[in-house]
């Protein structure tokens, strides 16, 4: 195996694009690729263009007719059929967007296969996670759903066991759906509760169905979380799940939209505590999943103060170099920020919170506390179809 992790990067990846106005604006992209390399992150690392996936790829979990309409509106953003989720204020149908789309989803793809092949230990595409993407519609601000295509095509290439891992605000449906009675894929969704946020699904009670029944698993955290609670909460389900499932690849999914700043959610959650998360990822890859990682972008709409760090840090610790919280970002990136955006950038890769202190679930529960009350539901829910104790 090469000892250089993969960054699968293309900038034409910056024209998935819904216009002026909308929450997901590209220059998000565009500034984490300049982040990593002011950084020079990306000296340890392969970067990688990978092929657009192709449309034999894309039937790996979406409808045929769902295709045709992409590639209808694609070519004629004015006549999208809206009863596919296109031309809707969430996914307003653009020039070209059925091609970035599968370039996109292309990313992800060529990443599960580098990592599977033993190309790569780890790979990242933080234009990807575009997890609320359906079989047989666009939602979300989400096209084609790069995550299920990757751990499709892993399964393709004879997985046979995948966790895929989603730490974003919202509730990963999409990817849930595509694999609902798959007992091969292990879904796990770290999310805000659906009474307060879109998609207002990913209860507890939401576990799987048919032969996957027990594969899905749904932590809807309360409006509010702060990073001790969303921390300890991550613990207390994700290292026990993957300990039992033992997956061959853990696909993990980082959208930035946990944070505080975020305009489209309500956790108050700090760069340090996501920061923690990725690095828990990696780790939780090395022990149950032979170091196989293939991790995921996703949401984040606070495009200069958030993202760029976020996923900055996420590349590096990929990269087995991690980038020191306290570090001064460099002064030619935040001139960057200025010019493309006319806001001041931020000065240090830290909201000040690092290290984040939280407390294990082992050491006993709350039953007055709203989390624990989450998390509890959860386990209540889900561990018992695991043959594990809540």
């Amino acid at each position: 195996m090469s000892g250089r992790a993969q960054l699968m990067w293309d900038e034409a990846v910056t024209g998935y694009d819904f216009g002026p106005g909308h929450p997901m604006d590209p220059v998000r992209l565009a500034l984490t690729r300049n982040l990593v390399g002011a950084l020079g992150v990306d000296r340890e690392l392969e970067i990688v263009a990978a092929k657009p996936a192709g449309e034999s790829t894309l039937r790996l979990v979406h409808r045929e007719d769902y295709i045709d309409a992409v590639k209808a509106a694609s070519a004629d953003p004015a006549g999208a059929d809206g009863s596919y989720g296109l031309g809707t204020p969430d996914d307003p149908a653009f020039a070209g967007m059925h091609e970035v789309s599968a370039l996109i989803a292309g990313q992800s793809v060529a990443a599960a296969e580098a990592v599977w092949r033993g190309d790569a230990p780890h790979a990242v595409n933080f234009a990807g996670g575009l997890h609320h993407a359906m079989p047989g519609g666009a939602s979300g601000f989400c096209v084609y759903n790069d995550a299920a295509l990757a751990i499709a095509r892993l399964l393709e290439l004879g997985a046979e066991r995948v966790a895929y891992v989603d730490v974003d605000v919202h509730h990963g449906d999409g990817v849930q759906a595509a694999f609902w009675e798959d007992p091969r894929v292990l879904t796990i969704s770290v999310h805000e509760h659906p009474r307060t946020l879109f998609p207002q699904t990913g209860w507890p009670q939401e576990t799987g169905g048919g032969a996957g029944e027990g594969a899905a698993v749904n932590l809807p955290l309360p409006a509010g979380t702060g990073d001790a609670g969303w921390v300890r909460a991550f613990h207390a389900v994700v290292p026990e799940l993957l300990a039992e499932f033992r997956p061959q690849v853990l696909v993990s999914q980082h959208g930035a939209d946990t944070h505080f700043e975020d305009p489209l959610a309500h956790l108050a959650v700090s760069l340090d505590a996501q920061r923690a998360v990725q690095m828990a990822c990696h780790e939780l890859a090395h022990e149950y999943a032979d170091g196989k990682w293939v991790a995921l972008g996703g949401g984040g709409y606070a495009v200069v103060d958030v993202v760029p760090r976020s996923w900055t840090h996420l590349v590096a610790i990929a990269a087995g170099r991690p980038v020191a919280p306290e570090t001064v970002i460099p002064e030619g990136w935040r001139q960057e920020v200025y010019a493309r955006t006319r806001r001041l950038a931020p000065q240090r890769m830290t909201d000040g919170r690092w290290p984040v202190s939280w407390s294990s679930w082992d050491g006993g529960y709350d039953p007055a506390d709203r989390l624990d009350q989450s998390v509890l539901a959860t386990r209540r829910a889900a561990f018992p179809l695991r043959g594990l104790l809540p």
